[in-house]
């Protein structure tokens, strides 16, 4: 999962994207990258790291011009690696820079084509690089010196009959401006505002959440429908145009459960409101299941359960407690690559309050079980605090299969829920009992914001996969590159595109 943003403005936005880019920092901590451009020039900085470790005063001050774009990274395959720090650029036609969220699930015979018949090279491994070279490639077949909206959204066109999978893109060319597109199942949320200037004029922002634009002082305007693309050019205006021939608007429902910021909205949905409903969904099957529960105490797993965690203890009618205080400085460890550095970080992240839980029978609240690995090391906290039962809800369905459209879901042989029951889920993680959302409830949870939206893309949790081109042969490929044995093997390279001004690289 990544974080995207672009900013059009009348004035220099180096200092709005990365603001922007703290906002959506919980979609990625493994690598930051802004470029922009002045004067037909695009100057970059990106590295490995936090925002607000990537860029330095001296950073900032080279990154000109009042166009732009940005991006906060988490690896989707494998271990980080700065050479894979977005934007990326590629100088072929007009000098293009874009940044990606989302994954491709033909990248290698995209791969193959670029090389093979549009004889581009490619530089990295990653689909974020194919996915540029496409649109460079469709673009380019135009060939017109001077580019305007139409010859974007034609190009965009191209792209959607060629890529498949989910994809949320922000580009900028400096001869044009900046452009943003949405994939044909809308997998990857993407969105865009407005705001007047003091001279009267507009800027506008194109981002992964809204929560990016409300923080700035951004009006949303829409989210980009399923093969929906915006073009802004840098003398001002703005255009909309459907690129696919064929749409379903399937958004990705883990969004809702664990990803998004709690203040944003999502195609129209509030992720806070669908997360109060998956509380109140919850509660009401313990109470169903488990009429004579010895529930003492309701407990969220923070950031992500606690709004689900206060309906649940308000429907069971026990108080709810705060009994972890998390160490706000530690990532996010579901999306930490690597197993032991996931394990050795709950401990880090979390620390018990031994007085919430001494002689109590707790019901402990968290947003899903993944590999069952955060669980399992939580519920022994608690016991250790002086727990007297530890008994564990999910908001969210068991997680049994992989996530191909941009999340870094392990392999199957690595979801702890994917062979095993409800109970042996509970024994693994040594829970007193287990409860999980069902997944009918989730849907309805979520679908209750925004009753245009048919169906979502519950693929980790039901096996079925939108794009409906997913084959146990791919989901075994993709295995081989996202097993945590493989991610302690991939090489650590960084590697500069030639063509782009750079910032410094050395910490100071």
């Amino acid at each position: 999962m990544c974080g995207i943003v672009g900013i059009v403005s009348n004035s220099p936005v180096n200092q709005g994207i990365y603001d922007a880019l703290t906002v959506l920092q919980h979609r990625g901590q493994d690598a930051a990258g802004i470029v922009t451009t002045e004067n037909g020039r695009l100057y970059q900085r990106k590295d490995n790291g936090m925002v607000k470790d990537v860029f330095r005063t001296r950073h900032m001050r080279d990154l000109h011009g009042n166009i732009g774009i940005g991006h906060v990274r988490y690896p989707t395959a494998g271990s980080s690696s700065s050479a894979e720090a977005q934007p990326f650029y590629v100088n072929s036609p007009y000098g293009i820079a874009m940044a990606h969220n989302g994954n491709l699930t033909n990248a290698e015979q995209l791969s193959t084509e670029l090389y093979k018949q549009d004889l581009r090279h490619l530089n990295t491994n990653s689909d974020s690089e194919v996915l540029l070279n496409v649109f460079a490639h469709e673009l380019m077949q135009q060939k017109k010196l001077v580019i305007e909206s139409e010859d974007i959204f034609k190009a965009i066109e191209r792209v959607h009959k060629r890529a498949r999978g989910g994809y949320a893109v922000v580009g900028v060319i400096p001869s044009f401006g900046l452009f943003g597109f949405r994939d044909p199942f809308a997998l990857r949320p993407i969105c865009v505002g407005e705001k007047q200037n003091d001279d009267g004029s507009m800027s506008y922002m194109i981002a992964s959440e809204s929560v990016a634009m409300t923080a700035a002082g951004y009006t949303l305007l829409k989210d980009l429908a399923p093969g929906e693309a915006v073009a802004i050019p840098q003398e001002g205006g703005i255009s909309f145009q459907q690129c696919s021939e064929k749409t379903q608007y399937s958004p990705c429902i883990f969004e809702f459960v664990y990803f998004a910021r709690p203040d944003s909205m999502i195609d129209d949905i509030s992720v806070y409101k669908s997360r109060l409903r998956m509380g109140e969904k919850l509660a009401e099957q313990i109470k169903r299941d488990w009429k004579d529960h010895d529930i003492d105490v309701v407990m969220p797993i923070p950031d992500t359960s606690r709004t689900s965690a206060l309906q649940v203890a308000e429907a069971l009618e026990r108080p709810y407690r705060e009994g972890f205080i998390k160490n706000r400085y530690i990532g996010r460890t579901f999306i930490m690559p690597g197993q032991t550095l996931r394990k050795k970080s709950v401990r880090q992240k979390l620390n018990a309050i031994p007085l919430e839980f001494e002689g109590k029978n707790v019901l402990l609240v968290d947003d899903s079980i993944v590999r069952g690995t955060t669980s399992g090391e939580i519920v022994q906290m608690a016991r250790d605090a002086g727990a007297k039962k530890v008994y564990f809800a999910s908001a969210a369905p068991a997680v049994r299969y992989p996530y191909v459209y941009g999340i870094d879901m392990p392999t199957t042989s690595e979801l702890v829920a994917s062979n095993r029951t409800t109970e042996e889920v509970a024994e693994y993680i040594g829970a007193d009992r287990l409860f999980y959302q069902h997944l009918e409830d989730l849907v309805d949870a979520v679908w209750q914001g925004n009753k245009s939206i048919t169906e979502f893309d519950t693929s980790c949790f039901s096996g079925c996969y939108a794009t409906g081109d997913i084959t146990q042969e791919y989901l075994a490929s993709l295995g081989l590159v996202r097993n945590d044995g493989a991610q302690s093997k991939r090489p650590e390279t960084a590697q500069e595109p030639v063509g782009i001004h750079n910032g410094e690289s050395d910490e100071a």
